[in-house]
């Protein structure tokens, strides 16, 4: 069993930054590969970033490539999404998520999920 909290989100001009983070309960959240998903009011949910357990492998959608990081520290069991150059569209509630051994695009392939944190763009 993984229980996750997301933090970080708020209010921030285009342009500007945040960074969400993503605290991890239990001992096996180093065998958990980790990804960060978005979903907007009347949009499915969509994915953003994800890792792999060990951190060595970090994938991202092509509207975010460039702009966001994720990362992760295992000793910390902490998942981090470093946003930066927002734009508006990027207005969303993130949610973290994790699943057992690999990495996935697809919000179904995920087994445990945070609450959410909502991020908003202004113009």
């Amino acid at each position: 069993q993984v229980q996750l909290v997301e933090s970080g989100g708020g209010l921030v001009q285009a342009g500007g930054s945040l960074r969400l983070s993503c605290a991890a309960s239990g001992r096996t959240f180093s065998s958990y590969a980790m990804g960060w998903f978005r979903q907007a009011p009347g949009k499915e949910r969509e994915f953003v970033a994800a890792i792999s357990w060990s951190g060595g492998n970090t994938y991202y959608a092509d509207s975010v490539k460039g702009r966001f990081t994720i990362s992760r520290d295992n000793a910390k069991n902490t998942v981090y999404l470093q946003m930066n150059s927002l734009k508006p569209e990027d207005t969303a509630v993130y949610y973290c998520a994790a699943r057992w051994d690999r990495t996935g695009w697809n919000p179904k392939m995920y087994d445990y999920w945070g609450q959410g944190t909502q991020v908003t763009v202004s113009s």
